[in-house]
């Protein structure tokens, strides 16, 4: 299969090939037209000039003096063209050619272009002037007129060869064409390296995918590009896809290790005091004891089995769309808070509901947000000091709905807020929704609130913990 590199240059190397074309072309038809147009330009001036000569010449002299055959000479040598001198009926009387016998003296001229030069006064085209020349040659003529009475004495022809006009052109096309091997090689040069150069970067992405696909996520690809163009914004996607796997498989190490260790120490025990039964290490009068402790490890297993299960139905759900409806947010914190109203009364808490006077409705999973503010009203209520305050605020913003759940108590140390939503992130550590329990309440709370694609914050500082998530409000009906 060809490189990306190999495919970007061929192209650009075709684009090029076909500008160079089409400028080569053009170039070739329209500076060929001009430069023949100019020089024949130049062959009337001549003409009209010679004609001048033999005007004065005329007035002491005849067209066929030998002061007039050495200025036509003179013309002819410096122009490269062929000249001579017609009486008004197209007899040769004088010519360029100074060879003892010139073969054009006494030859006539066509009728036709005799005729034509007496009406227009001019000509100008291309012919071998019936028969006078063995192929076709530019020829331009104008009269010779007396400067005293205006009568017509003749007319001067100046004829020359298509390679004498072609041959500045022809030399210049042949630097041109050098010019263009060369350029057009440069071009070729410069689009393979930077070819090569545009698709460095994605055979750094194929390597280190490559690599990713062995386990390893800790590659990286530089970024040499501008971070503004595609190709630094698709290397700063890939580097930030990159730094979610790792950090993606670094949670997954933790929660494996995590699950084994909460699954190890109950599985364990059980084991241990079985055997301490069954062997007879543990006495008769203590087996009911210890029966008592297998069953509430059995029991712990399952509600750990229990709670990720429902972490995964919670998160299933919460991602459903179907699911979400248009309910009053309000009314729901109000049900809510009064499943707390006997545990709050036990710790003296005083509950401070800061709601709107108008209902908020909103858009979303109801169930699903049921348990996010029942889980944070239960972490504030065991983690509130007894006889302090516990705030519940629900307030809108910028088309966001806002739930505040607040306490005041034990705070969370500053290393391990970032953590607080991780699964099995327990006490030890910080504060979780159950210091008995496995470490999943945050990261349901946050999970559920990350499937509605909103966000959830949490402050702690000075003796008081603060929980913040946001919904979206519901549109209003027509």
């Amino acid at each position: 299969m060809k490189s990306i590199y190999l495919r970007n240059f061929l192209a650009t190397a075709l684009m090029v090939s076909v500008c160079f074309l089409i400028i080569a072309l053009s170039f070739v038809g329209i500076g060929r037209n001009v430069v023949i147009s100019r020089y024949r330009e130049d062959m009337v001036n001549s003409a009209q000039e010679v004609a001048r000569t033999a005007s004065a010449i005329a007035q002491s002299d005849s067209l066929t003096s030998w002061v007039l055959g050495m200025s036509i000479s003179a013309v002819a040598n410096a122009t490269g063209n062929h000249v001579f001198i017609t009486n008004p009926e197209g007899l040769i009387i004088s010519c360029s050619d100074r060879a003892p016998i010139c073969a054009h003296m006494g030859q006539t001229i066509p009728g036709d272009v005799i005729e034509q030069l007496t009406k227009l006064g001019s000509y100008d085209t291309l012919s071998d002037l019936g028969g006078l020349y063995k192929a076709g040659r530019y020829a331009v003529a104008v009269p010779v007129t007396s400067a005293a009475t205006g009568d017509l004495l003749g007319y001067v022809f100046v004829t020359s060869t298509e390679e004498e006009v072609l041959s500045t052109w022809s030399a210049f096309m042949t630097i041109a064409a050098l010019v263009a091997v060369v350029v057009f090689c440069a071009a070729m040069l410069v689009s393979l390296l930077y070819s090569k150069r545009m698709a460095r970067p994605l055979d750094d992405i194929a390597a280190a995918s490559r690599k990713f696909a062995r386990g390893d996520f800790s590659v990286r690809v530089r970024q040499e590009e501008d971070p503004d163009d595609e190709m630094g914004a698709l290397i700063d996607s890939f580097n930030k896809m990159a730094d979610s796997l790792e950090q993606a498989e670094k949670h997954r190490s933790e929660f494996i290790a995590n699950i084994s260790h909460e699954l190890r120490t109950p599985m364990t025990t059980i084991a241990g005091f079985a055997d301490g039964i069954l062997d007879g290490t543990i006495p008769k009068e203590d087996e009911e004891k210890y029966l008592r402790s297998i069953r509430d490890e059995t029991r712990r297993l399952s509600r750990l089995v229990r709670d990720m299960l429902g972490v995964s139905q919670a998160r299933a759900s919460a991602s459903d769309p179907s699911r979400r409806t248009v309910f009053d947010l309000t009314e729901l914190i109000l049900q809510t808070l009064l499943s707390f109203e006997s545990r709050a009364s036990k710790k003296n808490l005083d509950v401070d509901p800061q709601l709107p006077e108008n209902h908020l409705m909103v858009l979303a999973d109801k169930d699903a947000i049921t348990q996010v503010i029942y889980n944070l009203l239960d972490n504030a209520v065991k983690f509130a000091s007894p006889g302090s305050c516990l705030v519940l605020r629900l307030y809108k913003d910028g088309g966001k709905a806002y739930v505040s759940v607040k306490d005041f108590g034990e705070t969370i140390p500053p290393d391990d807020l970032p953590f607080i939503f991780d699964r099995f992130h327990k006490s030890d550590r910080s504060r979780s929704l159950d210091k008995d329990g496995v470490g999943l309440g945050l990261y349901l709370v946050k999970a559920i609130i990350n499937s509605h694609d909103e966000d959830i914050a949490v402050r702690s500082e000075d003796g008081w913990t603060e929980f913040v998530f946001t919904l979206a409000l519901a549109e209003p009906r027509s």
